[in-house]
């Protein structure tokens, strides 16, 4: 039989405060959504308000304790010493945030100087590439139940312009998500319409179909651009493998004839999505609003933490009264009850602005670190000038846990002289070079680049002559680390860079 009896044990528990959660579900938000998560919070927390801080709730936390001392939870924050809100390791933060209760807002603190000179920070903004299509359909004689389904198909094109779905999956598809049912006729139909939008090539199910799209639509329909037309339609695998001599041999053509015609394909985007924005590096992209903007005074450089026109947040005035006088009352079951919901709103205010605080200290003493580290970065721009810098190199110099200055660096942006940045970008590990120096992996990938570009596109360098060319400029690298390079920089094989 067995013995039914007590036990004590001693065991430690992880307690978070409500700052330390809220702190930890701001760090990895970037600017953009921080007004949101203010005017969420301003509405539903009456106790929460905006403007200068009120002289009359300097007290306020007196009053709560005196109040009912038990109720208040003791969050561990000290507001003159700045501690790392991750800084416990046994916390799980996947299990206090995730992507869909990720909460944004933003707030206004002083930290330049008070004579600062301020500039509006540069937007990149405008309607997405997705919204300029929904437009075009109002262009087509496409019924209301047409153009239902034409932007659920607008949903389906990937980054670069592509919608690589068959009608029958489409079809499939939108039976599934949306219960309406249509026949592949109807649908490649609704199709057929789309791929006539601008820019041209967009919605094409492949590269060959695109690159046609664009050619039928140049005008004037010159010989060169015939030809073209005819070499991607009848012989555009070889024509990608570069078998030139075989393609023009079929079509009896001249050289000249045939670099005309390659002339016009080159020029021609691969990527459709990219024509909306007119670059080539750009695809889709939500708006982006930096959160730093690095600044020089006495030729000397310093972070501002960009705050907008966020306006200041303080304690409710009126609810800190309110409960001064259920404080004084009778402490009736219904007092109590009412003065309870009036403190929780109070204590959520209070740590929302701890919070704030406490995250802005953060990303400040994070970015300030960066600055310093890449200090030659920031005044030349060049890219040579990125010192090899990891995570822990940075949690060093601020004291705070990799984990911290990993979900500080998340979408996070900085404004320079030559440009926006993404604190990423200023992360790279280090490789040593034949004088023993450590160099940051970025600047051998700005070589590998250079060396490509200025090679004979005619007799393009393979994989094993461009470590020999690195190992020339003094970066003594393995083949396959080239080959990794090259694939990160985009740089095709040998055969495929060649030019005739």
């Amino acid at each position: 039989m067995q013995k039914i009896g007590l036990n004590q044990a001693l065991t430690q528990t992880t307690k978070l405060s409500p700052t330390q959660i809220q702190v930890i579900r701001m760090l990895e938000l970037p600017s953009i959504e921080l007004g949101k998560r203010i005017d969420e919070e301003l509405q539903e927390n009456p106790a929460l308000e905006e403007g200068l801080v009120d002289e009359r709730v300097s007290g306020l936390e007196d009053s709560l304790d005196e109040f009912d001392e038990g109720y208040m939870p003791d969050d561990g924050y000290d507001e003159g010493r700045q501690r790392d809100p991750l800084q416990n390791e046994d916390f799980n933060y996947e299990q206090y945030v995730s992507d869909d209760e990720t909460p944004s807002y933003m707030l206004r603190q002083q930290y330049s100087a008070p004579d600062e000179d301020r500039r509006e920070v540069p937007i990149i903004g405008g309607s997405s590439l997705i919204e300029e299509l929904k437009s075009q359909i109002y262009l087509t004689k496409m019924t209301k139940p047409q153009r239902h389904i034409a932007k659920w198909v607008l949903g389906n094109i990937d980054d670069d312009g592509y919608l690589r779905r068959t009608t029958e999956q489409l079809v499939d598809d939108l039976s599934f998500q949306e219960q309406i049912s249509i026949t592949d006729e109807e649908m490649a139909d609704i199709v057929r319409q789309i791929k006539e939008f601008d820019p041209p090539g967009i919605a094409s199910a492949n590269l060959q179909e695109c690159l046609l799209k664009q050619l039928e639509v140049k005008e004037p329909q010159t010989e060169a651009i015939q030809l073209a037309h005819t070499i991607i339609a009848d012989y555009f695998e070889a024509f990608s493998k570069h078998h030139f001599d075989k393609i023009k041999l079929k079509l009896n053509c001249t050289d000249e004839q045939f670099q005309s015609a390659v002339q016009e394909i080159v020029h021609l985007n691969q990527k459709p999505a990219n024509a909306f924005t007119g670059s080539m590096y750009e695809t889709q992209r939500d708006t982006i609003i930096p959160d730093f903007t690095i600044e020089e005074r006495d030729d000397e450089l310093f972070v501002v933490l960009n705050t907008g026109d966020i306006p200041e947040l303080h304690v409710s005035r009126e609810y800190s009264d309110m409960l001064a006088d259920y404080s004084a009352m009778p402490q009736t079951p219904q007092n109590k009850q009412a003065a309870q919901f009036i403190r929780s709103k109070l204590d959520s205010a209070r740590y929302f602005i701890d919070a704030i605080k406490q995250r802005n200290e953060t990303l400040m003493k994070t970015m300030t670190a960066i600055l310093k580290f890449q200090y030659d970065f920031f005044l030349d721009g060049e890219e040579t000038s990125l010192k090899p810098m990891i995570l822990q190199d940075i949690a060093d110099r601020t004291g705070y846990d990799v984990s911290t200055i990993s979900r500080v660096s998340n979408s996070k942006y900085v404004q320079t002289r030559f440009g926006i940045y993404p604190l990423k970008y200023f992360f790279s590990e280090a490789m040593t070079n034949a004088e023993g120096d450590e160099i940051s992996t970025r600047e051998i990938k700005k070589i590998l680049q250079e060396v490509v570009e200025g090679e004979d596109k005619r007799n393009p360098l393979t994989d094993e002559q461009l470590v020999e060319a690195l190992a020339a400029h003094g970066y003594p690298i393995a083949r396959r680390t080239i080959a990794k390079y090259r694939d990160l920089l985009g740089i095709p094989v040998a055969r495929l860079r060649k030019t005739v």
